[in-house]
Order: C-alpha cells, then structure tokens, then sequence
C-alpha cells in the first residue's frame, strides 16, 4: 500500500453536499450562470466591491447549511489511517469550503482560500468570518475600515502555498485527484508534475476530466461512491 498518498480535490467533492461546481460539461456550473470577470477578479471587487461581496456572501450562507458527504468522510479516515500504519496523507483541495474540516481531516491545503475567512490588505491579517461581509467593516486586528475581502484567489491572483505542494508532490508515491475539472491551472498540471516524478497517477471523477488523458488509473461515478470504495480497498473498511 502507498505510504504517501498526494489527494487534490476539486469542487465534484463537494456538489453531493449541495455547493455547485464552477464547470461542467453540461454548461450549468457556477461561471455559465455568472460571469467570473465581474466577481472573482481584484478589478471587479475595485470597480464594484458591494456585488462582489453579496456574491461571496449568497455562497457563505449556502455553505453554513452544507453538511459533509461521504467522499469527505472517507477521506478523513484515510488520513487517520494512513497515520495509524506510519505514512501521510496530503490533501490539497481546490475548494473554498469547510467540509472537509467538518469530516474530520486535520491537515488540509486550501490552494485557493477558504470562504470563511476575510483578509485585510492592510496588514494582511487574514481573520475567521462567518457572517455577510460589508465594504465598510473593520478588521479586528489593525482597526481600519474597508479594507477587508473575501479570503480567496480570484482570477488572476497566484494560488497559495505553492512551494509546499511542489515539496509534497515529489514525495508522494501515489497521486489522485477527486472530483476536478481539469481544466484549472496550476492545479491541472499536478498530474504532470507527478508523473515527471515517476509517481502513478489515478483520476476519481463523475466523468473523464479535461487532462484524464494523463492519469494511469481512472475510476467514474459520484464521489460519495467512488472514494469511499478506494479507501475501503487501500485501508479496509470501516469495522
């Protein structure tokens, strides 16, 4: 069995909890509904803050009511178990939400922020926020108002915690990714970067994703189904 074990999660992890994906092959994501230039840029958020914070604030409420599925649970008692027999998981997500923490997990990488936090860009405080942000809100820590935004990498901006991924990809000895599209870079060219490492690859996806040409292994059908059967193969079931 793989002792450590990369997993980067995208946002089919989450759909089966009720939070949309941003695309799909059905063009009924999140950007076919909304465009992203004019709420997920810092230019749109200069030009007009108020709309792109009741947007981050509809998706914040939606979030609050959202409860884990079963591919979250499963992947917190990889974790535990991966832990238990000396190895590690990485668990990288795409996903702004909490669901994974709430399964249970207790190490996760938000590569593009976390919907529950704000960020000062005066001092760079980034602070729990669980309620509707307003342009004039103050932040807690340095006292100024309006200079608070939603903690999340908009279009445009670098994901975080790159160079801690790149350290993790190149130690892992199995790479998987669940639920992603494959069509957002850098995330989408992890695969790649794998397989560069000589690391087996496997895709776990509701359908073939925009790179699933890279991946050794691939595996369809609904998260809550797939990735629970996957752990159940590597660590056995739950008893």
């Amino acid at each position: 069995m793989p002792r450590n074990i990369f997993v980067l999660t995208g946002a089919g992890v989450s759909a089966e909890s009720g939070l949309g994906t941003f695309r799909d092959r059905k063009g009924q994501g999140i950007w076919a509904r909304f465009d992203p230039m004019k709420l997920a840029t810092p230019e749109a958020f200069a030009r007009d803050p108020e709309t792109v914070l009741a947007f981050y604030d509809s998706r914040r409420r939606n979030l609050r009511e959202a409860k884990p599925n079963a591919a979250h649970l499963a992947l917190a008692r990889l974790e535990a178990g991966l832990a238990q027999r000396g190895g590690k998981l990485t668990l990288v997500t795409q996903n702004i939400d909490d669901l994974h923490e709430r399964a249970g997990s207790r190490s996760v990488i938000h590569m593009h922020g976390e919907l529950l936090k704000a960020r000062c860009v005066g001092c760079d405080s980034v602070l729990s926020w669980l309620d509707d942000l307003r342009v004039g809100d103050v932040c807690r820590d340095c006292g100024r108002a309006g200079t608070l935004r939603p903690h999340v990498v908009w279009f445009g901006e670098m994901p975080f915690f790159m160079d801690l991924i790149d350290r993790a990809l190149r130690r892992a000895d199995l790479f998987v990714a669940i639920g992603t599209s494959g069509a957002v870079y850098p995330a989408a060219g992890f695969v790649a970067d794998a397989r560069a490492c000589g690391v087996p690859t496997c895709e776990i996806n509701l359908e073939a994703a925009d790179n699933a040409g890279l991946f050794d292994e691939a595996r369809y059908g609904p998260a809550s189904e797939t990735a629970p059967r996957w752990v159940d193969e590597l660590i056995g079931p739950e008893p």
